[in-house]
């Protein structure tokens, strides 16, 4: 079966679902690796909502466990009530930067890989989701091919994150190197 995903803004209790967006809202799939491209026009809204504005964010599997002292996940708490729709377009310039201020790390997006197809993922979903690698649509770790550093998947996960046009003094690039093939 397929897992499913939601985005999520959460409380400084990383726990507390303040905001999510809907994939479909967007024209894509719930799916990891249906809505994870550079450029995706559901990604950049969710990039909207910590566009220099960091936040504690979750890409919330419908499989992932439960979280710590809850009997649900994130994925299961996103009601409607707190379901949002960004609006704003980001440019490619004002998105270049994903900014981890929890480990002080930052990816830089125009130094990601392309696939055979020319085209790259974007690393915000990767970095935060929970849940990977148990439901098709996952970005599914092949042993025999070279993929890049798998071990950053979820990696960022409820750490305080946001989008920026420059990168930040003194943190440290994270060479997000993932290609699925």
């Amino acid at each position: 079966m397929g897992q499913y995903y939601k985005p999520a803004i959460l409380g400084k209790n990383k726990k507390t679902v303040l905001q999510w967006v809907n994939s479909w809202s967007f024209g894509s799939g719930l799916k990891l690796m249906e809505h994870s491209w550079a450029k995706n026009p559901f990604v950049r809204a969710v990039e909207s909502l910590i566009y220099q504005n960091p936040q504690h964010i979750v890409w919330g599997g419908d499989y992932a466990e439960d979280c710590k002292g809850r009997k649900s996940n994130t994925y299961q708490r996103c009601k409607d009530s707190n379901e949002v729709s960004p609006t704003t377009t980001l440019t490619d310039k004002e998105t270049r930067f994903v900014v981890n201020h929890t480990k002080r790390q930052y990816v830089d997006k125009t130094k990601v890989p392309k696939d055979t197809d020319g085209w790259r993922i974007a690393p915000l979903p990767l970095l935060t989701c929970e849940g990977n690698g148990q439901g098709g649509g996952d970005f599914h770790i092949v042993p025999s091919r070279q993929q890049g550093n798998t071990s950053i998947i979820g990696s960022w996960a409820r750490d305080l994150i946001s989008i920026e046009t420059e990168k930040p003094k003194d943190y440290t690039e994270l060479k997000f190197d993932l290609v699925e093939r």
